[in-house]
């Protein structure tokens, strides 16, 4: 127990070494953009004063939500997805896994799941034995099952979920940004350090190594910034990319995408004056997530959105069967649906109108 201990604590040291790395070169590019170009380099002073205030502007923002990133634990799971103590000692006492899905499925029964393991199980954590919400997965380097999991990410050594992937996002938004404004301002006096236009100096160094690390940098991080962004539009996370999740009709990638606008808003909140700040502002409870996709299931709690081609009696009879949306789904889809409502409602009004006149009129001949 004692080597397993120590080598744990050793792995959770090293553990660290990207984000020392990432800080020791930010602190570098501080002091050589700050000192070696704008105080030694640089002779115009306006200049200077407009170089140093938009550089500390990216520079505030990018620390802000590089460090939210890092220190945001992920959120821990409630209470009701654990197992009960008599269902759990059920469940280890058993060996057949048909039981124990039964146990699960007993269980589970009032949570909202929609998404299954790949033979159409219950999704259930041996390690952290409780049953995984939508969208949950169990990291091995944090050893725990985090909400909404997209990666484990070694440069800021935390779980990228629910908790912090809008800290992410702007993290690598704000990372960009600061590495595209000091290649900007930088590239000037690259060349002319490159060239030998001006006479040797203590800041060729540091000019000419900041211009190749921030270009370095920014190309790394481009890639990196816009295939985030295409998830964020998708409502996907780096998981269900390349493994789409299983509902009970089978695999769909789309399965939790409700438009762009919406899935935007999912990550960002719905008041866009905090969409650039590193605060939380993200929607949901981060274990229960509206869905696309409708299906007559009786064992899902809730139903999500009307389906096409269904008449209202159908609907209706089906709705006997499940149990209002949740409150962070009804935050979501609430508007939508009732709209399509109301104009449903008023198509039966006009109907039931123009009934009434075709029969007078036939009344009256």
């Amino acid at each position: 127990m004692a080597p397993t201990h120590v080598l744990r604590c050793c792995q959770r040291g090293l553990a660290w070494i990207p984000v020392i790395f990432i800080a020791l070169v930010v602190c570098w590019s501080y002091y050589a953009y700050v000192v070696e170009l704008c105080l030694f380099t640089i002779p115009s002073s306006i200049e200077k004063v407009i170089y140093l205030t938009l550089f500390h502007v990216s520079f505030i923002m990018f620390v802000w939500s590089y460090w939210k990133t890092i220190f945001t634990r992920p959120a821990t799971l409630p209470k009701e997805f654990c197992l009960p103590r008599s269902e759990k000692e059920q469940y280890e006492k058993e060996q057949r896994p048909e039981t124990q899905q039964e146990i699960l499925k007993k269980v589970a029964t009032g949570l909202p799941l929609y998404t299954r393991t790949g033979a159409g199980a219950i999704r259930y954590c041996d390690r952290c034995q409780v049953i995984k919400p939508d969208r949950c997965h169990h990291c091995s380097a944090c050893d725990m099952c985090v909400l909404k999991m997209d990666h484990h990410c070694p440069w800021v050594n935390n779980c990228v979920g629910f908790s912090n992937y809008k800290f992410f996002i702007l993290f690598l938004t704000y990372s960009l940004v600061y590495c595209l404004f000091i290649a900007a301002s930088v590239l000037q006096y690259f060349i002319k350090f490159w060239t030998n236009d001006p006479p040797e100096s203590h800041a060729k160094f540091h000019v000419l190594f900041l211009f190749f690390v921030a270009a370095m940098f920014c190309i790394s991080i481009l890639s990196l910034f816009t295939y985030h962004l295409w998830l964020v539009g998708k409502n996907r996370s780096t998981i269900e990319a390349f493994r789409a999740p299983v509902f009970r009709n089978g695999p769909d990638k789309n399965g939790f995408s409700l438009g762009f606008c919406k899935n935007i808003a999912q990550v960002f909140g719905d008041q866009k004056k905090y969409w650039l700040l590193p605060v939380f502002t993200s929607q949901g409870d981060g274990f229960s997530f509206p869905t696309r996709l409708v299906t007559n299931d009786l064992e899902q709690p809730t139903e999500c959105l009307q389906p096409a081609g269904l008449d209202k009696g159908a609907v209706e009879n089906s709705a006997e069967k499940t149990t209002p949306l949740s409150e962070s789904q009804n935050h979501l889809l609430g508007s939508a649906y009732h709209i399509e409502e109301d104009h449903e409602e008023t198509d039966v009004l006009k109907s039931d109108e123009s009934e009434a006149v075709a029969i007078s009129i036939e009344n009256e001949s």
